[in-house]
């Protein structure tokens, strides 16, 4: 027999993370979503190695540069993502899964639209933004062909993206990770057959990443539409009706999300002043940070539905709980983290055939990446309570903070002091600053919640109220 599916409206069932264990959750929700991320960072990351196997720095720094540029892309789909999973939870938390179905359409129409138009925007000035961004005149021609040809595909990434968000909203977490595994899946088995087999070179390293994003959207589909049935088929009036409670989510978070990749092209920028070398080291270390960190984004991830089904269902006990064992969770994994980078960074740097200034970032970063990158996974956790509690301004404050402040003052002076590490350095001290302020205020918009419920309960019993 096939699988039961839930029906198109009626009663949904029970929210899966207002009971149990929230530790529990937090590691199924994050382990999963681990696997699926880090899988398609990984084959990122064997893609620029297969680049860097051509033996040319300047493709391999164009492929460093035409990241940043599709970072910015994908931001806005990160946006919308995380809109649909705060909303769809947070009515699912409810019991109500024809509204959370009804905000799922609407937040995938408009996400589509959103994408197209940066795509638009972006494609007729790559060659400008490139140069802003510090892309060489030897980089740019490679870096502009590789975009032409990748950068539409975003809007594939967008209905993926989506469909992940509403699969990680029901708690779903085997196919929510799916959705990732198959575009690793493609990527994998058509790199190196592309790059090296007919050999496209460049050309064919873009091509794989429109082919990948497609398998993405097409699993997604398959998991939230087919099987879950938790999108109602999208509607006019529907898209209009809910885009202000959708966009008064996602435009925070986009802007919440452009912060990181202004933030690394700033600090692409300042690398650039020392050298090509010194710029495919820095491309190395871009695409190893999420394979070496995705954990973090899926454990940011992982507790957006979890606090939002606990809202809905005022667990405010267990929302305080969720954000400390997502702590701990991050503390355990960076350490073990850090510790692989420190011994594996002689054997990293032989794999990519770096030597000179490039070597030396890549030491550096395996030495100093995990301090990091602590205080960065405790800033995406307060960044993820406040995307799904209403309070995505302060995601925007901090993590723009953190761009301009935290970044770019301290990285400049880091540059000057000490070369292309103490620029690194710098980014650092501004992590460590941000991230701690984050936690602290996640905690806070919590007691506010909750406070502000005790006042309604007992405005309208006219008697103070008991909160669970």
């Amino acid at each position: 027999m096939g699988e039961v599916r839930p029906p198109e409206t009626g009663a949904a069932p029970p929210p899966r993370f207002v009971t149990g264990s929230t530790f529990r959750h937090v590691v199924v929700m994050a382990a999963t979503g681990s696997v699926g991320l880090m899988a398609i960072f990984l084959v990122d990351l064997l893609s620029l190695l297969y680049i860097a196997r051509l033996g040319d720095p300047v493709l391999t720094a164009a492929v460093g540069f035409a990241t940043i540029v599709q970072v910015f892309a994908v931001s806005i789909n990160i946006g919308t993502m995380i809109a649909v999973g705060a909303l769809v939870s947070r009515a699912l938390g409810r019991g109500d899964v024809g509204e959370a179905r009804r905000l799922a359409a609407s937040a995938l129409v408009l996400s589509v639209v959103a994408s197209g138009l940066v795509v638009a925007v972006l494609l007729p000035l790559l060659a400008p933004f490139l140069r802003l961004i510090g892309a060489t005149p030897e980089t740019v021609p490679a870096a502009r062909t590789f975009l032409w040809i990748a950068l539409p595909s975003a809007v594939l990434m967008a209905l993926g993206m989506g469909f992940s968000g509403v699969l990680r909203a029901v708690g779903d977490a085997r196919r929510s990770m799916n959705v990732t595994l198959a575009g690793a899946a493609v990527t994998a088995v058509l790199d190196p057959v592309l790059i090296f087999g007919l050999s496209l070179g460049i050309e064919g390293a873009a091509i794989t990443v429109v082919l990948a994003r497609l398998a993405f959207a097409w699993v997604g589909f398959s998991g939230a539409v087919r099987v879950h049935r938790m999108v109602a088929r999208p509607s006019l009036a529907a898209v209009l009706t809910d885009a202000g409670p959708i966009l008064s989510v996602a435009l925070p978070t986009v802007l919440t999300n452009l912060a990181p990749p202004v933030a690394s092209a700033f600090l692409a920028h300042v690398m650039a002043g020392f050298g090509t070398a010194t710029l495919a080291g820095n491309a190395v270390v871009d695409r190893l940070v999420p394979v070496a960190f995705g954990g973090l984004f899926a454990l940011s991830g992982a507790v957006g539905p979890i606090l939002g089904q606990n809202w809905g269902a005022g667990r405010f006990d267990r929302m305080r709980s969720a954000l400390r064992d997502a702590a701990l969770v991050t503390g355990l994994y960076v350490g073990a983290v850090w510790i692989a980078l420190l011994l594996g960074r002689g054997p990293l740097t032989a794999l990519f055939g770096l030597s000179g200034d490039a070597a030396d970032l890549l030491a550096f970063f395996c030495l100093a990446g995990g301090a990091i990158w602590f205080f960065n996974g405790l800033l995406f956790l307060g960044n993820a309570s406040f995307n799904n509690l209403g309070f995505p301004l302060a995601a925007s404050a901090l993590n723009w903070g953190r761009a301009t402040l935290g970044t770019m003052p301290p990285a400049l002076l880091g540059a000057h002091l000490a070369g292309p590490e103490g620029a690194m350095a710098g980014t650092g001290v501004g992590s460590a600053l941000f991230g701690v302020v984050g936690l602290a205020l996640a905690f806070r918009t919590v007691g506010v919640l909750e406070r502000r419920e005790a006042a309604r309960l007992e405005a309208d019993d006219g008697r103070p109220a008991r909160l669970p």
